[in-house]
């Protein structure tokens, strides 16, 4: 009786944690529309912040000893941490460019894109169901990005796009590299955003206001990390993937709550399969770990 007591516990815990996550996760899209400064600015502030804190908790959770400029990753944790990279790169981009729910509700659809790369890389089938929520997801991507054309959104879209197929590569390498510290690799992507901002930007050239919502940015970036890690590691795959699923309405509340941020109409019909898509999926999944 104890231990049943115990392990609801842990599953609240990890529960709360990872929503936790995803509240962060969501407001990504409200730091990146107020800041004024362009995406290699934000990309250099977000890198440093994130970085700092990222490694100060995983030394103070693992005692973590840097003697070496890649942190002990090796060519696994540099590529990952580069895929990272490049994905965080077009995420901020496509939120400069096109509406906050428009790249949310692309970036939702990256479990689909991953299985996909799964299926070529490592020869994983994809489920029936799987396959099916694509064909409906894309559908809506397809309505969203008609939505856009002949206007400037049509290109914040592709860059949404691609990063939503960088976020998937990031998570099909995850499982590949199971030994590499995921935690660290962020890190070091953190600290390459950081470089490559500080070569391609004047990240000292910030208004006062500006700086607060980066520092801003990027402790909620390292928050949204930490608690993803932390809460997936106290429940399934399943509920994690469920509830992760929060961060895309979440991101569309928050963008049209505080910046009056609303898409026009086909991006709401496109956006709407998406997420009847996405939640089909993840509810289906989730239910079946449940009755297992």
């Amino acid at each position: 009786m104890a231990m049943d007591a115990a392990s609801k516990r842990t599953q609240i815990i990890g529960i709360g944690l990872v929503v936790s996550s995803a509240l962060f996760f969501s407001l990504s899209g409200v730091f990146t529309k107020v800041v004024t400064a362009d995406v290699w600015v934000v990309a250099c502030w977000r890198g440093l912040i994130g970085a700092v804190l990222i490694t100060l908790y995983a030394w103070a959770r693992d005692g973590l000893t840097i003697d070496r400029p890649d942190l002990g990753l090796g060519w696994r944790g540099l590529l990952l941490a580069t895929v990272g990279s490049v994905a965080t790169l077009a995420f901020i981009a496509a939120f400069k460019l096109t509406f906050v729910a428009n790249v949310a509700i692309i970036y939702a659809t990256v479990p689909f894109m991953a299985a996909a790369l799964e299926f070529l890389f490592r020869g994983v089938p994809i489920r029936r169901a799987v396959v099916l929520a694509t064909t409906i997801s894309l559908f809506g991507v397809g309505i969203m990005v008609m939505g856009g054309l002949g206007t400037g959104n049509w290109l914040g879209d592709a860059v949404a796009v691609l990063m939503t197929f960088g976020n998937a590569l990031y998570m099909v390498l995850i499982r590949l590299f199971r030994d590499t510290p995921v935690v660290l690799a962020a890190a070091l992507s953190s600290l390459q955003l950081f470089a490559l901002g500080w070569v391609f930007s004047d990240p000292l050239a910030v208004t006062g206001s500006d700086a607060m919502v980066l520092i801003l940015f990027g402790t909620s970036f390292a928050a949204a990390v930490i608690l993803w890690t932390e809460g997936t590691r106290l429940i399934s795959a399943a509920e994690s993937g469920l509830l992760g699923s929060a961060e895309v309405p979440l991101a569309i509340l928050f963008a049209w709550l505080i910046l009056a941020d609303i898409p026009p109409t086909m991006s709401l019909v496109g956006g709407a399969i998406v997420l009847i898509a996405v939640f089909s999926l993840a509810w289906r999944d989730f239910s079946s770990a449940r009755a297992s």
